[in-house]
């Protein structure tokens, strides 16, 4: 079974810049691919970022291309979230999730996840 325990959510102002981390235990994160998706009150769970087993594909929700970077250290165990020029309407909780290891396609869908982290809060003040 494998466990996902994110980190480095905080207060930040905009334009202020944080970031998260997912570390996999239980198995080795190199089997999975991973997401960040986050969900703000009253909202449904969104799709943030996404990257490859092998870091050599990613992909980004429209609203965080430019600003946003995913990446991943296999060798840590770890995926990062890098979130700079941060916006009030980034504000939620981002949980970090991983694929079947069977699946290596890159997808956006949260139900297509399997294993999900407990989640950081970000707040962006205004």
């Amino acid at each position: 079974q494998v466990q996902l325990v994110e980190s480095g959510g905080d207060l930040v102002q905009a334009g202020g810049s944080l970031r998260l981390s997912c570390v996999v235990s239980g198995r080795t994160a190199s089997m999975y691919v991973m997401g960040w998706f986050r969900q703000a009150p009253g909202k449904g769970r969104e799709f943030v970022a996404a990257i490859s087993k092998s870091s050599s594909t990613t992909y980004y929700a429209d609203s965080v291309k430019g600003r946003f970077t995913i990446s991943r250290d296999n060798a840590k165990n770890t995926a990062y979230l890098q979130m700079n020029s941060l916006k009030p309407e980034d504000t939620g909780l981002y949980y970090c999730a991983v694929r079947s290891q069977w699946l290596s396609a890159v997808v956006t869908t949260p139900n297509d996840y399997a294993y999900w982290g407990q989640g950081t809060q970000v707040t962006v003040s205004s």
